[in-house]
């Protein structure tokens, strides 16, 4: 059986599509089926015909095949384009930056290697219509060096998220402490105003309440000192983590560069360029053999 060089998720997907294809194919075969149909039931009614009948049937019929034809090919072009949106889409979830080779589209010997597959896999899905289709297993997303990096930016996207998360716990605790901070300020305003108004009291209570003050006061410096040095605690981990972060945002950077890399490193890509230059040597070589 004719295999197309990939894992068996990947061909099941390409059976797939070239079922859709097919059938699509055969629909516009149809159409243009019906349109010599309906000319020779229409106009072919009689034993003879003159040369201009003869001409205008034929454009008639030329420019309902051109439209029907033209409208599949457009169709045709318009699906290829949404398939390629899904196959992106999915890569650049995985930061991955796909590459096309259009030249590769006319290579002679794949497009034969194709139409091979697909007369085999037609051939066995009529040997199997009467059984269940077979549900495609999932495969591995990657293999060898990139699953490595797929895991290495996995695990730097969790880091990144712990990171995220502690930021903003250490926002919220800063917040709090200023918020306490502010609330001992207010506190201490409200104990400095009493004690201006109880001036003109007897001395033993000004003495009991410059004693409570002083208390206060002692307790809000220790509590403010506390604070103060819990702030500065706070904003230097908030640094700290900060640089922590873009530290992380550059590894993933990094990281999906070498994903790049390596895929272009890898033997497939290798071989198809390999394939290409010896292909485009051949054409070359033939151009010249016929402008001789």
């Amino acid at each position: 059986q004719a295999e197309l060089g990939v894992n068996e998720h990947h061909q099941n997907e390409v059976v797939s599509y070239m079922r859709f294809a097919r059938f699509k194919r055969g629909m516009c075969l149809k159409t243009v089926d019906s349109c010599f149909q309906d000319l020779k039931d229409s106009r072919l009614v009689e034993e003879t015909f003159t040369v201009d009948e003869v001409i205008d049937m034929l454009d008639g019929l030329q420019s309902v095949v051109h439209s029907e034809v033209e409208s599949e090919l457009i169709n045709t072009t318009y699906t290829n384009v949404l398939l390629l949106r899904q196959l992106f889409s999915q890569a650049e979830k995985w930061y991955l930056k796909l590459q096309t080779d259009v030249s590769d589209l006319e290579n002679r010997e794949l497009l034969d290697q194709v139409a091979e597959f697909e007369k085999s896999e037609y051939t066995s899905s009529n040997k199997k219509s009467t059984t269940d289709p077979i549900k495609p297993k999932l495969a591995p997303l990657n293999e060898g060096g990139s699953e490595l990096l797929n895991k290495t930016v996995a695990h730097l996207q969790e880091e990144n998220e712990k990171l995220k998360t502690r930021l903003r716990t250490i926002e919220t605790q800063a917040t709090a402490a200023l918020d306490e901070k502010s609330k001992l300020e207010k506190s201490l305003r409200d104990l400095q105003m009493i004690q201006g108004d109880q001036k003109n009291n007897a001395n033993q209570d000004i003495t009991e309440l410059e004693n409570k003050v002083a208390a206060l006061k002692s307790q809000f410096e220790k509590t403010l000192n506390d604070t103060t040095a819990n702030q500065k605690f706070l904003e230097e981990d908030l640094v700290t983590t900060k640089h922590n972060l873009l530290k992380v945002q550059d590894q993933l950077s990094t990281a999906e560069k070498e994903l790049e890399k390596k895929f272009q490193q890898t033997a497939a890509y290798r071989n198809m360029k390999e394939i290409l230059t010896k292909k485009n040597e051949q054409i070359k070589d033939l151009r010249r053999r016929l402008s001789k």
